[in-house]
């Protein structure tokens, strides 16, 4: 914990953690300018070796809560992660890439009733390894992305998709699939 305190609070990061969680950051990671709020009971937060943060909002709200960024992310600017209500899980996997603005939330954030009774429950996110979700893309509840996915520009991805794939559009749809993506551009 010495290490995690000296480490985050001398790089602009502001943290806000109420009681006692499991909190995991690997000495290798860049993490800058971030805000960072957990508030519950035995929530987990897991940041593994290479992730490279920047100006990201990470929140775990309830109880049992687990949020996972896989070795090697980019996370860029403006990105927005949320495991929220209970038991939920947001997992990004390996070597996956978020432009700015990116939200990914396993709640709606608020409850939709019908005859009294909540019909929005919160869901947890499944992200596989080296998944591209480019700038302003939404990733809501229960979804799962497959390994090696692109999501374009302004998507809201909705329903899950398998590996290989690229999703675009409002709610997103597969438009392609049977491809992989890298981080050098060929010019």
């Amino acid at each position: 914990m010495k290490f995690f305190t000296k480490y985050m609070f001398s790089l602009r990061n502001k943290i806000k953690i109420k009681k006692e969680h499991k909190i995991d950051i690997a000495q290798n990671t860049r993490i800058r300018q971030c805000k960072i709020n957990i508030n519950g009971k035995n929530n987990t937060l897991k940041i593994l070796s290479g992730a490279n943060l920047r100006g990201v909002n990470i929140e775990i709200l309830g109880n049992n809560c687990t949020l996972v960024i896989g070795e090697n992310c980019v996370i860029g600017e403006g990105c927005y992660l949320s495991s929220r209500e209970d038991g939920t899980e947001l997992i990004l996997g390996s070597g996956c890439m978020l432009s700015r603005n990116v939200n990914v939330m396993t709640s709606d954030g608020h409850d939709i009733l019908k005859d009294s009774t909540r019909i929005n429950q919160a869901k947890s996110i499944y992200i596989g390894d080296r998944v591209w979700l480019a700038d302003s893309v939404t990733v809501l509840k229960g979804v799962t992305i497959g390994n090696d996915c692109i999501v374009g520009i302004n998507s809201t991805l909705t329903k899950s998709i398998d590996a290989g794939s690229v999703a675009a559009g409002v709610p997103a749809k597969v438009v392609s699939q049977g491809v992989t993506w890298q981080n050098e551009c060929t010019y």
